[in-house]
């Protein structure tokens, strides 16, 4: 059955924007945040521990690690800070992704191929201290074989054109470039599985465009933050999240 992990930056941003510099005091707490998700159903929580700590902080990773009872997926840069950070807090999975420092939220896939041995070298010392390890790439086969050369466990396709397609094709599948982009990343997982990584997908996925992804064959989880915690500004975030867990069963068909 496809899992949720549910990424919640976003209400750790909610508190920078009121209490930059007071994290137990602010509010609303994404520790707190991570509970309510996983009443709701999430299979794991999220987290990007960004090298300028923009919004979740050092404390809200330890914190969550120790309550959390479902999978803590750690987003992070491969830099030597953060492989250590991660050694220390041991995620259940660390996920490596490039970061900018002017990105409002993450562009673009991981080149793996660029930086192959480098990549085998924080590969190797993350699965050394226990963790999981998952590349989020883009629906390129060329990042995908890099990818399992490195020794990754998992590849999490991005989804970002795919979603940007949809949006500017109003979801109607007849339209050549929404068919296409949402054939890349099937593709992608495809090849992803062949290589016996296992296939995640997310960014940019919603409540209106999550279905035809939840639908593809292989795919075992989506990572999903922004939409669900917009939503739970009207429904709750445990609603929020229940929703979308539903609406990504009910496109699997349970296979």
């Amino acid at each position: 059955m496809i899992h949720l992990g549910v990424n919640i930056d976003h209400v750790a941003s909610v508190r920078q924007a009121r209490y930059p510099d007071q994290p137990d005091l602010g509010e609303p707490d994404p520790v707190r945040a991570a509970h309510e998700a996983e009443m709701g159903g999430a299979d794991g929580i999220t987290v990007h521990l960004r090298e300028d700590r923009r919004h979740i902080g050092d404390r809200d990773v330890e914190l969550i690690r120790r309550l959390s009872r479902v999978r803590l997926n750690l987003e992070m840069a491969a830099t030597d800070e953060m492989v250590q950070t991660a050694r220390r807090i041991k995620p259940d999975t660390s996920m490596l992704v490039p970061e900018g420092r002017r990105e409002v939220t993450t562009e673009g896939g991981l080149d793996v191929a660029a930086q192959l041995p480098r990549m085998k070298d924080v590969v190797a010392t993350l699965r050394d201290g226990g963790m999981i390890v998952s590349a989020f790439i883009d629906a390129d086969l060329r990042q995908v074989e890099a990818a399992a050369e490195a020794g990754f466990d998992v590849c999490e396709v991005h989804t970002g054109p795919y979603a940007k397609s949809f949006f500017e094709c109003g979801g109607d599948m007849r339209r050549g470039n929404l068919r296409s982009e949402l054939d890349r990343v099937a593709l992608a997982g495809r090849r992803i599985t062949e290589l016996g990584m296992r296939f995640n997908a997310g960014h940019a996925l919603n409540y209106h465009n999550v279905g035809p992804v939840a639908g593809l064959r292989g795919v075992a989880e989506l990572h999903i933050g922004h939409a669900i915690v917009s939503r739970a500004i009207f429904v709750g975030l445990r609603e929020a999240v229940a929703q979308m867990k539903r609406l990504m069963v009910e496109s699997c068909g349970g296979w």
